[in-house]
């Protein structure tokens, strides 16, 4: 019997009849703003050079991720909430599952290490060099893509049609208790492990702030600061070894590799003594310390967004397992869940310049590409 004849009249739950018609403009919404956006962020990445850092390489996969969904999965699902059915059969029930889940799965490991290499980055910049190289960030973005599919690739024979939902999904009751331990062991503690480095990111950063407000009053005070700079990475615990720029986001490691500084800081010399030269170092030091925050706020805001649209549908998983909520509202939760990805690039262009520039850079290269002479 050819498993997708089942399907061939797989409708959602009538309790969402109407609420579909908001579901699919949402959908179509999702789809366009995504779409352009993350393959904004894939053109500017390809096409500025400034943006090939290491820490972007991990947005990119995370956008990568993010372009799957928005471009390829979304349409799906809204074409199923328009015809209020699955029209795809059971085979592509299952690819449709497996690969909304090992996206997901992606964008949450990318996460993680965003907020890991910020955090190795704020603490030991040598070693930040060393584990975040450029020959280690191909098997990082394998290593995210690989762990996702070793883990949801076992619940290929209970991807299916959830009508509570109108989209394809893992069963809940036949798929338990592995989608419950897979659902708190992604969700939970990965994302309790970014938390966490965001605290420990807060406190070293708040830990240079002080030390760099007592250099400058030192140097305002006209005493002598010998090598200021190493000074206050040093009192705040934060580099090990002659780094001067531990904060700028990879400038540390700028001396040894400038293609792959994380954020465009000034390097700022060692100043040996004090007076002028101790007051230009101390202000490079802040300016530095700034730009890493900056780029630290970004990475914690799309933490926060992530954990903002999946958590009603985490939740839901775990505490209503015998779906006694109504329809409707794990059919909001749902949708809320595909907001994630068509945010990311807005807060790009919002929260860090370098990508706002490399945006309009595209726009421009677009512009002369559509008005060149010639053009019919």
């Amino acid at each position: 019997m050819d498993p997708n004849s089942s399907f061939s009249n797989v409708t959602c739950h009538p309790a969402v009849v109407n609420y579909r018609y908001f579901g699919a403009l949402l959908g179509i919404l999702v789809t366009a703003v995504g779409t352009v956006g993350n393959v904004m962020t894939v053109l500017a990445f390809a096409t500025d050079r400034r943006i090939r850092t290491r820490l972007n390489v991990l947005i990119l996969n995370l956008t990568v991720a993010d372009l799957i969904y928005c471009a390829f999965l979304q349409p799906v699902t809204t074409d199923t909430y328009v015809h209020f059915a699955w029209r795809q059969g059971a085979t592509m029930c299952r690819v449709f599952g497996l690969v909304l889940f090992l996206a997901n799965s992606v964008s949450i490991f990318s996460l993680i290490l965003i907020a890991m290499s910020r955090y190795v980055l704020i603490s030991d910049t040598r070693r930040f060099g060393r584990v975040f190289s450029r020959r280690t960030m191909p098997f990082f973005v394998a290593l995210s893509w690989l762990l996702g599919l070793a883990l949801l690739g076992p619940l290929w024979n209970i991807y299916v049609f959830l009508p509570s939902v109108c989209t394809c999904s893992f069963h809940r009751e036949r798929g338990r208790p592995y989608t419950t331990i897979l659902t708190i062991f992604m969700f939970g503690l990965g994302l309790g492990c970014i938390g966490i480095f965001y605290f420990l990111i807060h406190r070293k950063v708040k830990a240079v702030d002080q030390a760099l407000k007592g250099h400058r009053l030192e140097a305002e005070g006209g005493g002598r600061i010998p090598n200021a700079a190493h000074a206050s990475a040093a009192d705040s615990g934060i580099a090990d070894g002659p780094s001067v720029n531990s904060l700028s986001g990879e400038a540390a490691a700028r001396s040894t590799d400038a293609t792959n500084a994380d954020v465009a800081a000034p390097s700022g010399e060692i100043a040996p003594q004090g007076g002028e030269c101790a007051t230009s170092s101390s202000q490079s030091k802040r300016s530095s310390s700034g730009e890493f925050q900056k780029v630290t706020r970004m990475c914690f805001a799309m933490f926060l967004v992530y954990v903002t649209c999946y958590f009603p549908f985490c939740f839901l998983h775990v505490v209503d397992g015998k779906k006694r909520a109504p329809v409707l509202v794990h059919m909001v939760a749902a949708n809320f869940t595909w907001l994630n990805s068509c945010i990311n690039p807005i807060l790009y262009a919002i929260m860090n310049r370098q990508f706002k520039d490399a945006y309009w850079g595209v726009f421009r290269k677009a512009a002369k590409l559509f008005t060149r002479p010639g053009r019919q």
